[in-house]
């Protein structure tokens, strides 16, 4: 397709765009009267306007029900982790089996290192990338140092090339068999938060596994923003949180993806508690712990029932429109912000202001390292109705979300950058 920069170009590519409607499902904030072009699904998403009723609904049940809402709501707070199971499988690629809601992500990481990082005196290693999610870091370590190792030692990363803004999968596969049999376990962000770059699952996957170590992902910029296959990869484990491309609110419930190669299993060591036992027999109270026959054996506690009620509403969205739908148009809207710069950049003319880190292997998000420009660009979107997210030393991550975003906010946004950048 051969882009314009141009308002009449995007408003026809909004007319031809069948999720424009659902733009109408989200609710926007506001600045000098006027919505915003809200570019930070990457780190939290919209409100659907559905999730009110949701809400309300387990509101009213507690209300008027009190503790018979486990059992006699419409829908019983008992079981309620059950209805998000299926519509989250065809999110993540996963069996139904394979997925369940409990706790917040790194929580969640905690727990499965119990089950799949399992040090010995000779394969201890873990292989993380450089500089991953500052949270994933402070867990690696303290895992590392709770077993008795070094996380000097113990700790991999893989680094970028010298001068090279992104992973080179071949550096990794690399890294991977030069470890060898000293490695434990693979767990890579599946998308970079601060370059936007999708590493190859499946391939890192294979090679991590071929060596004798768990794979681990965790997801945390990938579920809801691109094309998973968790079970096809064979991938051991993986955990995403659901308040950024999936809508669930902040600091919401986390998903996780244990591959059914390990269900039903009693050896598997494992933190337990009340609600990973057996539901046909919880309520017996017996004290030996008999493990659910699928990922729910990994819950401890039982649900956080308003909690769930907005991730649930996020997936019906999901499941009414599909991935593949959604990721057909994040590709088109993330290629024409990219040509919108590219051509901003060409209008300004002075010298290369725009320099995309995020590399062709992407989901929606594009991460911009603004040459000559400093955090004052960033305070002149913010004030002018585009909220942006600001990365030292000079990037902006822009993530234009299918579900909520238009071609036309993008030609928009390429003309207030224009103006900030002119002013500044």
């Amino acid at each position: 397709m051969q882009f314009q920069n141009t308002l009449s170009f995007a408003q026809q590519l909004d007319a031809k765009d069948t999720l424009a409607p659902y733009k109408n499902e989200f609710t926007f904030p506001v600045i000098n009267g006027k919505e915003v072009i809200y570019f930070t699904g990457n780190s939290l998403g919209l409100q659907p306007k559905r999730t009110q009723a949701y809400v309300n609904e387990i509101m009213n049940d507690w209300a008027g029900l009190a503790v018979e809402g486990h059992f006699k709501a419409e829908k019983p707070w008992w079981d309620y982790h059950e209805r998000l199971a299926a519509p989250l499988a065809k999110v993540v690629g996963a069996k139904p089996e394979e997925v369940t809601v409990m706790n917040t992500l790194t929580v969640n990481l905690h727990l499965l290192m119990v089950s799949f990082y399992r040090p010995s005196a000779k394969r201890f290693k873990i292989i993380c990338e450089e500089k991953a999610f500052p949270s994933d870091q402070y867990m690696l370590a303290s895992q590392v140092r709770f077993h008795g190792y070094n996380p000097d030692e113990a700790i991999v990363e893989v680094k970028k090339r010298e001068g090279e803004n992104f992973w080179r999968t071949e550096d990794i596969l690399q890294t991977i068999e030069s470890v060898g049999d000293e490695l434990a376990l693979v767990l890579i962000g599946g998308v970079n938060y601060y370059n936007g770059q999708v590493f190859d699952m499946k391939a890192i996957t294979e090679a991590g596994q071929k060596q004798g170590a768990f794979v681990g992902w965790d997801l945390a910029h990938a579920a809801g923003n691109i094309k998973l296959q968790l079970h096809d990869w064979g991938v051991d484990f993986a955990a995403w949180c659901s308040y950024k491309y999936m809508n669930s609110g902040p600091g919401n419930a986390s998903g996780i993806f244990v591959n059914e190669k390990y269900l039903n299993r009693k050896d598997i060591p494992r933190f337990e508690g009340w609600w990973g036992t057996k539901k046909e027999t919880r309520f017996l109270m017996k004290p030996e712990f008999e493990p659910m026959e699928n990922a729910e054996a990994w819950q401890i506690s039982n649900a956080p029932v308003m909690a769930m009620a907005p991730y649930l509403a996020s997936l019906s969205l999901f499941d009414e429109v599909k991935m593949d739908i959604l990721i057909e148009k994040s590709k088109l809207l993330t290629a024409y912000l990219e040509f919108v710069l590219q051509e901003i950049d060409k209008e300004i003319g002075s010298s290369t202001i725009f320099e995309i880190i995020t590399p062709k292997e992407r989901g929606c998000q594009l991460s911009v390292f603004l040459h000559g420009q400093g955090k004052a660009l960033f305070d002149y979107l913010m004030e002018n109705g585009v909220v942006t997210d600001w990365r030292e030393p000079n990037v902006i991550r822009l993530a234009p979300t299918p579900f909520y975003n238009s071609f036309e906010e993008m030609y928009r946004f390429g003309q207030i950058l224009k103006q900030g950048i002119l002013k500044h």
